[in-house]
């Protein structure tokens, strides 16, 4: 349990620092730039490559009996992202106005609509760490940029954007954001496990 939760802080540090790279690289536009969108791609080639424990990278091949596992798995991530969001706050940059933006585009798009939106999410992270434990990595650098640009939501990257935002704002909205998120969280799972769901077994 000490190591799993060791290994999903540390994937949250590297999801922060993605996320943080992402606000930082658009921090002209609004939402973030097609590079920013790239440059995300390292923090799950970094999670691959140290095989780190990632909500996403993990719900899709979770057990029944481990259910309990991947929760202890989101709360190591959210605590690493914690940890960037922190560091954000240090910036001279204005990372927590990037962020908030995201933040009002979410409560904006409402609670059920991110949920579904997270369900392309989970999709394409299976997708890729698929691949990627059949050593073909390539995938990894698409499935990123695309779940980005198509505004799917990723509840461990949220979890760096929320916790960037400045107090006063999330004080405002905690009631919605923790609705919000909860649909995320629901629709990343439903997302990663979509293959599970569709396919039959031997095409598993």
């Amino acid at each position: 349990m000490v190591n799993t939760l060791r290994s999903s802080i540390f994937a949250g540090i590297f999801i922060g620092t993605a996320g943080f790279g992402f606000l930082a690289s658009g921090l002209q536009g609004q939402y973030g730039s097609l590079a920013g969108a790239v440059l995300f791609s390292l923090g799950l080639l970094a999670v691959v490559g140290y095989r780190l424990k990632l909500y996403t990278g993990t719900a899709g091949f979770i057990k029944k009996n481990e259910v309990g596992t991947l929760f202890l798995i989101l709360l190591g991530n959210i605590l690493g992202c914690l940890m960037l969001g922190l560091l954000a706050r240090v910036s001279p940059m204005d990372i927590q106005g990037a962020a908030q933006k995201v933040l009002e585009l979410r409560l904006k798009t409402g609670a059920l609509n991110c949920g579904l939106l997270g369900i392309g999410c989970g999709l394409l992270m299976t997708t890729a760490v698929t691949f990627a434990r059949q050593k073909h990595y390539l995938p990894l650098l698409f499935a990123v940029p695309l779940f980005i640009i198509c505004g799917f939501t990723h509840c461990v990257a949220d979890a760096f954007y929320y916790l960037c935002v400045p107090v006063d704002f999330m004080k405002a909205h905690a009631l919605e954001i923790l609705g919000v998120y909860g649909c995320i969280v629901l629709g990343n799972l439903i997302g990663c496990n979509l293959y599970r769901i569709v396919l039959p077994k031997e095409l598993q």
